[in-house]
């Protein structure tokens, strides 16, 4: 929904439908590697579906936390519930929130593994596997993966839009003169350029370093936004609301943050003789 009254399909569950199509791209890409007939693209087949293991449930979770708090699964509904402004100069959007910001950060990591992003491209993995699932592809077949991929990426960014964002919701009250869907489309095509400069900047991962982040770092941390949501939907937007879910989303990121971190060694040098 990129307006009031501007969204072209309203489903009573939008943003579970959104999660099977998403889903469902997977399977394009195991049997793309499958049908390549040799083993790198078989080896970039399986990796997709063991990154899709790792980052689907986190995904799900962070958007549950929206969903739960706006009491429903319709993105306009969502995007109606964070609409006002706190003290009349803050958005009420879910970002400006403890469990929100937490929330979304999840969803981004997350997002880009799903939109094949690096650090997270993996399934393509140029300088391991070739090109991964798309080696014997080239021409139209080649150009229409790339194509799936970045219609994806505006789609889950526009759900992160919607779910964390505001919507179509102005970020100050002496801006709402300006049409709805504009805003709705910066913040989009804002999420888009950072994803572009993530891809830019961040080196690939290993694959059980991507299972492990995900499954020990991630999954933990949006179950502890997912209760810290529970929780302020329960006491309300008051100081309790906001020391509380502030508590349990915090204590998990630092204590997870700090196993994680340890787990990694201390990088090492060799000087020529």
């Amino acid at each position: 929904p990129y307006g009031p009254g501007l969204s072209p399909l309203g489903l009573d569950s939008g943003i579970l439908y959104y999660f099977a199509v998403g889903t469902a791209a997977e399977i394009a890409i195991f049997m793309a590697g499958w049908a390549g007939g040799s083993k790198f693209p078989l080896l970039g087949a399986m990796r997709a579906i063991a990154q899709m293991m790792g980052y689907e449930l986190p995904l799900v979770l962070s958007a549950t936390a929206a969903a739960m708090v706006s009491g429903s699964l319709v993105p306009t509904a969502i995007v109606e519930a964070q609409a006002g402004y706190v003290l009349g100069i803050l958005p009420n959007w879910y970002l400006f929130t403890p469990w929100g910001a937490v929330a979304f950060l999840v969803f981004f990591i997350a997002a880009l593994a799903e939109s094949n992003r690096s650090p997270f491209d993996l399934p393509e993995g140029e300088s391991e596997i070739v090109a991964g699932h798309l080696t014997e592809y080239s021409g139209f077949k080649y150009a229409l993966f790339f194509m799936a991929e970045y219609v994806g990426m505006l789609a889950i960014c526009g759900i992160a839009t919607a779910l964390f964002l505001g919507g179509w919701n102005a970020p100050a009250p002496w801006l709402a003169w300006i049409p709805s869907w504009c805003w709705f489309f910066a913040k989009l095509y804002a999420l888009v350029l950072l994803m572009i400069w993530v891809r830019g900047t961040v080196p690939r991962i290993r694959i059980d370093q991507l299972l492990g982040f995900t499954w020990k770092f991630l999954l933990p941390l949006a179950f502890a936004a997912l209760i810290a949501a529970a929780v302020w939907h329960h006491a309300g937007r008051g100081p309790a609301a906001w020391i509380l879910s502030l508590l349990l989303v915090g204590i998990p990121y630092l204590l997870l943050g700090g196993a994680f971190h340890r787990r990694f060694p201390r990088r090492t040098y060799r000087f020529a003789d």
